[in-house]
């Protein structure tokens, strides 16, 4: 049970038009749980128990490539439902991919059919999912633009200055960084390695610096 029977509803606007009765129902169908960093949220042929939303944390969803790499699809963070999820609901499909959280998360679940009555309740939501779906197929089209056609070195210097706006160094390892570009461990690290000796960034245990930006950012 919701510890704020408005969560839901500050947390997803595409609700807040339900109207009383069907904002009480909906706060008794839906589910909320916590999940520690590093649990598999679900997994890749596992079929949708419902719509999630995430309340608290960071979880990413991942795809496992024939050749063993992992590569990133997507990344879900406060107030932002799942697309893969949203997708799979709609269209009666299993997990193409597997979902883990990377932080501790708060998990909102509203099961599938609680979520199938509120698409005839609400337009609002019908919209959100719609749109979302949309976002997904434009990012997942970049995506493979991206890994098929982009040059690894200019994907990773532009990963490094998107990471590191706030401050210069990044807390992170070269396996991670490695799945976040669908590549291997061993590639990323021997760029890293040369980007250092070019004097662009210095590497640490578990952390990446960066010196030159403006060398980066003309790769």
């Amino acid at each position: 049970m919701l510890t704020s029977r408005s969560t839901v509803f500050e947390s997803f606007p595409a609700l807040q038009q339900l109207d009383a009765k069907d904002r009480d129902w909906l706060v008794k169908q839906v589910q909320v749980q916590h999940f520690p960093a590093g649990t598999r949220l679900f997994y890749e042929g596992e079929s949708c128990a419902g719509f999630l939303l995430l309340l608290k944390g960071s979880m990413r969803v991942q795809k496992l490539t024939d050749n063993g790499h992992e590569i990133v699809l997507y990344h879900v963070l406060p107030g932002q439902s799942c697309k893969l999820t949203n997708s799979c609901l709609l269209g009666g499909q299993r997990y193409p991919a597997e979902a883990f959280s990377e932080t501790e998360v708060e998990l909102l679940t509203i099961p599938k059919a609680a979520f199938k009555q509120l698409l005839e309740k609400s337009p609002q939501l019908r919209n959100a999912i719609y749109s979302s779906i949309d976002d997904a197929m434009s990012e997942l089209v970049t995506l493979v633009e991206e890994v098929a056609f982009g040059h690894l070195d200019h994907r990773l210097a532009q990963f490094l200055l998107e990471c590191t706006r706030q401050q210069p160094r990044l807390q992170t390892t070269h396996q991670a960084v490695a799945t976040e570009l669908g590549t291997a461990r061993e590639v990323i690290s021997r760029l890293l390695k040369e980007f250092e000796r070019n004097g662009w960034l210095k590497l640490h245990r578990g952390s990446i610096e960066i010196t030159d930006r403006a060398a980066l950012g003309a790769i």
